[in-house]
């Protein structure tokens, strides 16, 4: 019988995390080379994707690990203990959080040997007080909608949207019907969403350049409020929590795994784009690829292999330092090679290294920092 005190494991999911974390490091990787003027693959549709795909994926896994675990909870205990909920999620994410806000606002700007283009723009401009707090009380991704933000910190415009999820998925799941209780919530929001539309755009006296720039900050708040992506997530793990055996059958076949995942990379491959809900639509996709590789004994992708296992126990880490480490290595080979490199020596030296001085910074970050309080977070697990 398993010790209720033991986390749940579900195999593979470590390599779905390396997979997120290192679409987003070379995503990152081409993107700073571009802002710092250095020759890039950029433009490429697939690398530009490859960021936005990477976090998806790891909201869809989020909300499939955090949904289950609740579900099981409160299957186990009759309830769930938000306290013990809430502090689970503080000591595992707070920490690297607020490490990498405090230098991305603090110090990196200050050294010279992390100075990237977007500096002048945020280090303590008019609106540095201002955009500040919006770090502090995890929501980056709302002073996004204001603020240009340190770019060494960007990243943690996701861990917001979770920190925001977190706020109210576990009182759902706690309801005596979730869905129900789910649906009078997304009802009153989209009521509420009405309602401020209605005023600014039909009733109030703005001039067409304000509504136009409040339409733009609507739009890019939405982009990033991916609470719908981790819910895909979700319902991934009420099928397998209620053993939807008709449902997963179809799902765990062999030749439905190799049509979807055909379609998948036909549509990564050419860019495929679904404009509103682009992320939502690759949403069944990762859930699909995360029922099956977690569940599926007859799964045709396995991904427990030792270093993609390792890789994946530090994706936290990685997706959280990754910018400055490359922003780092970067300015470093300029220094010692200067303008005159050539594209494919400086891709030779820039992506080991940088890699491996990221995979060096989370061993670090993880044995010190992270270990002694999943440790301590452990004593929460109900």
């Amino acid at each position: 019988m398993q010790n209720p005190h033991q986390p749940v494991y579900f195999p593979n999911l470590n390599g779905v995390r390396f997979i997120a974390a290192f679409s987003v490091l070379i995503h990152h990787t081409e993107q700073i080379k571009y802002l710092m003027g250095f020759e890039n693959n950029y433009g490429n549709f697939f690398i530009k994707n490859m960021g936005k795909l990477g976090v998806g994926l790891f909201f869809v896994l989020s909300g499939f690990l955090i949904t289950y675990l609740l579900f099981s909870e409160k299957k186990r205990r009759g309830d769930i203990s938000a306290k013990d909920f809430y502090i689970r999620r503080i000591l595992r994410i707070w920490p690297l959080y607020f490490i990498i806000v405090l230098l991305g606002f603090f110090v990196f700007p200050a050294i010279p040997i992390f100075n990237e283009p977007l500096r002048d723009q945020y280090y303590f401009d008019a609106d540095f007080f201002k955009r500040l707090p919006f770090f502090l009380l995890f929501l980056p991704n709302i002073g996004f909608v204001f603020y240009r933000s340190p770019y060494l910190c960007a990243q943690t415009w996701s861990v917001g949207v979770e920190e925001q999820f977190y706020a109210i998925w576990p009182w759902i799941i706690k309801s005596k019907n979730p869905l129900k209780t789910f649906i009078k919530l997304l009802v009153g929001f989209l009521t509420i969403l009405g309602l401020i539309w209605l005023y600014i755009f039909k009733i109030s006296d703005f001039t067409e350049e304000t509504k136009f720039k409040i339409q733009e900050g609507l739009a890019l708040f939405f982009s990033q409020f991916r609470i719908l992506t981790m819910m895909i997530g979700g319902i991934g793990a009420y099928l397998v929590f209620t053993k939807k055996e008709k449902i997963l059958s179809i799902l765990f076949r062999k030749d439905v795994q190799i049509i979807v995942y055909a379609i998948l990379a036909l549509m990564l491959g050419t860019g495929f784009h679904v404009p509103g809900f682009n992320m939502e639509f690759y949403g069944f996709f990762f859930c699909f690829f995360i029922l099956n590789v977690s569940q599926n004994p007859n799964s045709i992708i396995y991904l427990e292999q030792k270093i993609i296992h390792y890789l994946g126990k530090i994706s936290y880490g990685i997706y959280i330092y990754h910018p400055a480490v490359i922003v780092l290595c970067i300015n470093t080979i300029h220094y010692f090679f200067g303008d005159g490199i050539n594209h494919q020596l400086f891709n030779f030296i820039l992506y080991p290294t940088a890699i491996l001085l990221t995979i060096m910074v989370c061993e670090i970050s993880f044995r010190y920092i992270e270990t002694p309080l999943l440790k301590l977070k452990d004593r929460f697990n109900r």
